[in-house]
């Protein structure tokens, strides 16, 4: 049950200064992507000098596709970051190596288009830590990821109510109010959704963003308690 306490992930950060905007506004976690297809990509040692920026002030999740056990344990060795959100194909078992191997959380992305794809989310909560819902890439995507592009959030009503899920997939400052409304995520994640060009983050659509869902969550807040 979403709460004035949402989670608000922004991902994709490559820069100081937008690092500094989504720590400012008060984002939770701060994602970097080490997917060298992504225009967000960036180099761990690039990372590991951002990570230092934000460290006890936002959960730090190092983004990652298709990693082996090994090389996901040596970047948290590098970077140090709090959780591993996995992006790619990774079957359940692998992410609970993963976790196993690094010694940290991990965060599983589930793309979805239709219902049938939520027929996967029941084994993957059982062996990792949190899940993402993402909409599906394009066919012909060069990288995982919801592209900027939204799915039919009103999929997740039939959701166990218990699973603390987060929601990405085409959320901007604009329709983010109404992604909480609808699918009550326990957290929400942006990337493309605060840029002015593909991986180039924009301070003031993130400071948007973060009040946006900051103010949907509390009135949600506010009409359950009411």
């Amino acid at each position: 049950m979403v709460n004035a306490t949402l989670t608000i992930k922004i991902c994709g950060l490559s820069t100081p200064e937008t690092l500094d905007a989504a720590l400012s506004g008060g984002a939770d976690m701060i994602g970097f992507v080490f997917h060298p297809k992504s225009p967000r990509f960036v180099t761990p040692e690039r990372a590991a000098e951002l990570a230092a920026q934000a460290r006890g002030k936002a959960e730090i999740v190092a983004l990652i596709v298709d990693w082996d056990e090994k090389r996901a344990a040596d970047l948290v060795e590098l970077l140090k970051p709090d959780r591993l959100q996995l992006h790619g194909s990774e079957s359940p078992e692998l992410a609970a190596a993963i976790a196993s191997a690094s010694g940290r959380p991990v965060m599983k992305a589930l793309g979805v288009a239709t219902a049938a794809d939520l027929d996967r989310v029941p084994r993957y909560a059982a062996m990792v830590d949190r899940i993402l819902l993402d909409a599906k890439p394009p066919k012909d995507a060069a990288f995982p990821g919801g592209h900027g592009r939204a799915f039919d959030w009103t999929l997740l009503t039939g959701l166990d109510p218990a699973l603390r899920f987060m929601l990405s997939g085409g959320l901007d400052p604009a329709n983010v109010a109404e992604a909480i409304r609808v699918a009550r995520p326990a957290g929400v994640d942006v990337s493309s959704g605060v840029e002015r060009a593909p991986g180039v983050k924009d301070p003031a659509r993130i400071a948007e963003f973060i009040a946006s869902a900051r103010k949907a969550a509390a009135a949600m807040q506010e009409g359950l308690t009411a």
